[in-house]
């Protein structure tokens, strides 16, 4: 009995996705397993010539380590949705940065944002992307390029608060335009309130395509814009935490590049 006793006990429940990463749906639950962080390895290795130090593939290696020393994934082991969707890190240019991102299953685990030089390369990008550097990155703007970063998300009640709190900056005024972006997001969150599986439900992307063109009006993202609308984004969720490549973080980004570039 006391040679029980004296044994070192083991983690009672398995480290999962969603208990080290913004995720929802059925990736949430899945334990960590040991192949699905060499894939997350193998993908940033091939994007920056190393797994990034304290980063999405450390965080799930540790993950996955615990996960067999508990006993609930075994060497080779691999979650089904990772197999089926990819593990993969996606790089996207803006002007003034390079964000990465990474991907398990379709939904994103972890961002970084590389401030760039601006240069003659990269403006001839922005221009090819509809993007002017003697322009600052408007609000608009912003709410497109989160289709880029977090298009597959599911809109929920924080999404829903942080385009309205967008719209309101952009136009000026706090009435909320029927069928404008703030209107769409708030019936896309109301009706996915209401569905189970994250496949059935309204996506970011068919909130936030052609976002500019949904407003009545448009403005460059200033700190104070930020602000409002990650304020309005926590308080909307009930982690009180941001999405990586959401709403909230686009705005921010953009008012950012607008201060650097002091435009």
């Amino acid at each position: 009995m006391s040679q029980q006793q004296e044994q070192p006990s083991r983690p009672q429940e398995p480290v999962t996705y969603g208990d080290v990463f913004e995720v929802s749906g059925e990736l949430a639950d899945k334990p960590i397993a040991p192949e699905d962080a060499k894939m997350m390895q193998a993908a940033e290795t091939r994007v920056f010539g190393h797994t990034q130090k304290g980063g999405t593939a450390a965080v799930m290696q540790s993950a996955a380590t615990a996960n067999k020393r508990g006993g609930f994934v075994h060497p080779g082991d691999t979650t089904d949705l990772a197999t089926e969707r990819g593990v993969t890190v996606a790089q996207t240019d803006v002007p003034g940065a390079r964000v990465t991102t990474e991907f398990v299953g379709g939904q994103v685990v972890g961002q970084y944002v590389e401030p760039r030089p601006v240069t003659t390369a990269v403006a001839t990008e922005a221009e090819a992307i509809g993007l002017k550097l003697q322009s600052a990155i408007t609000i608009g703007e912003a709410l497109e390029a989160t289709v880029q970063t977090a298009g597959n998300k599911p809109v929920d009640q924080s999404d829903a608060a942080a385009i309205q709190a967008a719209e309101v900056r952009a136009s000026g005024t706090n009435v909320i335009a029927p069928g404008g972006v703030a209107a769409s997001a708030q019936s896309a969150a109301n009706h996915n309130a209401t569905i189970e599986r994250d496949e059935d439900k309204i996506k970011l992307v068919d909130v936030l395509a052609g976002a500019t063109g949904k407003l009545s009006a448009d403005k460059a993202a200033t700190r104070q814009d930020a602000e409002g609308v990650v304020s309005a984004e926590l308080r909307n969720n009930p982690n009180l935490s941001t999405h990586p490549g959401g709403v909230a973080a686009s705005v921010t980004a953009a008012a950012r590049l607008n201060e650097k570039a002091d435009i």
